[in-house]
């Protein structure tokens, strides 16, 4: 039977991280799949909980977590109630987190001990689990979906001056409405952290099996930037599904009880992957 359990993990500066595990309960000691979300992304957006069920049901735990900072709270973890939380957030702070919850799972006191680690990173998230995989040898093995190839690329190049002089930038979320701060701490972090936050200089360095996935029809982060990680770390196996989005069409809310089409074909092609 499928089943689901939830933790709190202590995240950055003490903020709690919600966290689910996905399992089979046949199957307790299956490798576990950790899966790190995007800007302005939740471990409850849209498909998520279809993908992990799916893993579940094809031989994996599969677990998913809130950033500390993502903006969501523990009382309210699908809405961005905490903007302030969401300003202060850095890439830093994110490496912090994503340390956490594989210190959490490798632990053993919480459920059978994980023996393999599989990393998982949508978008930005992708982004960090290059760099945390170029790091950590728990990692077994590396997935990025729609991932960027830069940290810059998330914001106007443009904007930087204007930036550091009012210490906030603020940028629309077109699903929500709500107008995102986004502190200057976040470039700083980059510039004073450039070495490690180099996220193709990173993924030049990864000896672990790593699959990139990204649609062609992504408009939020170009293919160009999964050919840059390639080029990058030409050993990584490249998949381009075409007609996907940055999303692989999901939406959220999501009413479905079936995965899109193209979410689905990158859910199969990792599970080929992480099988191997």
């Amino acid at each position: 039977m499928i089943r689901k359990n939830f933790y709190t993990i202590p995240g950055a500066k003490g903020r709690g991280m919600l966290a689910d595990i996905t399992f089979d309960d046949t199957n307790p000691k299956a490798p576990l799949v950790i899966f790190a979300h995007g800007i302005r992304g939740f471990k409850d957006w849209g498909t998520h909980n279809l993908v992990a069920r799916y893993f579940a049901e094809n031989g994996f735990r599969f677990l998913k977590f809130n950033f500390s900072h993502n903006g969501t709270t523990t009382d309210n973890p699908t809405e961005f109630a905490d903007l302030i939380a969401f300003g202060d957030n850095t890439f830093s702070i994110e490496l912090d987190d994503l340390n956490a919850v594989i210190d959490f799972v490798c632990g053993g006191s919480y459920m059978p001990a994980v023996r393999e680690i599989y990393l998982m990173g949508h978008s930005m998230g992708g982004g960090i689990s290059i760099i945390k995989t170029a790091e950590d040898k728990r990692i077994t093995k590396l997935v990025t979906m729609a991932a960027i190839s830069s940290f810059y690329n998330l914001w106007p190049k443009q904007a930087e001056a204007q930036w550091k002089l009012q210490g906030v930038m603020y940028m629309p979320n077109s699903r929500t409405g709500q107008n995102m701060p986004y502190k200057v701490s976040l470039l700083y972090d980059v510039e004073k952290n450039a070495e490690r936050l180099d996220i193709q200089g990173k993924a030049a360095g990864i000896k672990q099996p790593w699959l990139i996935v990204h649609g062609d029809k992504d408009t939020s982060v170009p293919l160009s930037h999964a050919e840059e990680l390639h080029t990058a770390q030409p050993n990584a196996e490249f998949v381009v599904i075409e007609g996907a989005d940055h999303v692989f069409n999901a939406t959220h809310p999501y009413l479905e009880n079936t995965l899109p089409a193209m979410l689905l074909q990158f859910c199969d092609a990792t599970i080929a992957f992480l099988g191997k």
